[in-house]
């Protein structure tokens, strides 16, 4: 049925869109200035201050893919994208199989212990050990300054548990029952059955840990003290950015590249920063779609 667009409904419509419009320019405006001074002259870029809405450029100072070309000149920034990519992979694998796991045993129905085992997750959300216990046990793990410390340190949220959980427990029991009758186990009814049917809800999750583990700088700082070649692309970005450091080699890179300017590390800042977001900005338009959807049927029983 359509409703009719009364004088107060299009008036609600048009302060709504032009507000939505308003929102989205504010979150877009930092994003275009920052690709924007990337392909800046280095000189000019420093001369300007404000809003960058296009590239600056000036007479005997052309646009330049300086900054971009240090960057993947650069070991330290590709070995710490490759680091990255590996954290994301096995860490999002490791985080979605542990909370299917999680969500398949917490969904099931007439276990006594189950109303105690939700407590306990619950009771998680809430309260932990904080962090020199947890730094404790992943040394005592033997896990510290190695790869796994990345994958394992926050693998599991019990909120994304419970969506999960939501999800399994809305579809119909008679699907489990019938693939039990047919010999299925455990196991078999989950990968065959229940994740087919959650994909848009397993894509909501991948991409709030992909996402999360893409920006994960504070594990590695703590625990990757002595492994400077397992440092992921944020711990290398936050070094240059917040310390005010370069990489090894960098330096060697600026002179050789845009010819010892003493102003060259802005532009190599902007560069790092659209070189460490790209893939998630790729990636994003595609998974997005899924996202309301997923999270609503994961979250609303009935």
């Amino acid at each position: 049925m359509k409703i009719k667009d009364t004088p107060g409904r299009i008036v609600f419509k048009v302060i709504n869109y032009i507000l939505l419009t308003i929102l989205a320019l504010i979150c877009l405006a930092p994003l275009w200035h920052v690709l924007m001074a990337s392909f800046s002259n280095p000189t000019t870029l420093q001369q300007h201050s404000g809003l960058i809405l296009y590239p600056l450029s000036s007479e005997g100072h052309p646009l330049t893919l300086g900054g971009y070309r240090i960057v993947l000149k650069n070991d330290s920034l590709i070995r710490g994208y490759a680091n990255t990519i590996y954290y994301v992979g096995v860490g999002c694998f490791t985080s979605i199989a542990l909370s299917a796991l999680s969500a398949y045993c917490a969904s099931r129905r007439n276990v006594i212990w189950m109303k105690y085992l939700m407590l306990v997750l619950l009771f998680t959300m809430f309260f932990n050990g904080g962090l020199i216990p947890t730094y404790m046990v992943n040394k005592n793990l033997g896990i510290v300054n190695t790869r796994w410390v990345m994958i394992t340190t926050g693998a599991i949220s019990v909120f994304n548990i419970i969506i999960l959980r939501t999800m399994f427990m809305q579809l119909p029991m008679s699907l489990e029952e019938s693939a039990q009758l047919d010999g299925a186990g455990h196991i078999t009814i989950l990968i065959k059955i229940l994740l087919p049917l959650s994909k848009a809800t397993i894509a909501v999750l991948a991409l709030i840990y992909a996402v999360g583990k893409w920006n994960e700088y504070f594990t590695a700082a703590i625990y990757l003290t002595k492994s400077r070649e397992l440092y992921p692309l944020q711990l290398v970005l936050r070094e240059i950015l917040i310390e005010a450091s370069s990489p090894p080699g960098m330096d060697g890179d600026i002179h050789t590249v845009l010819g010892g300017q003493d102003n060259a590390k802005k532009l190599v800042e902007y560069s790092t920063i659209i070189f460490a977001t790209l893939p998630i900005l790729c990636i994003y338009p595609f998974i997005q779609k899924y996202f309301v959807k997923g999270v609503l049927i994961g979250s609303i029983k009935g």
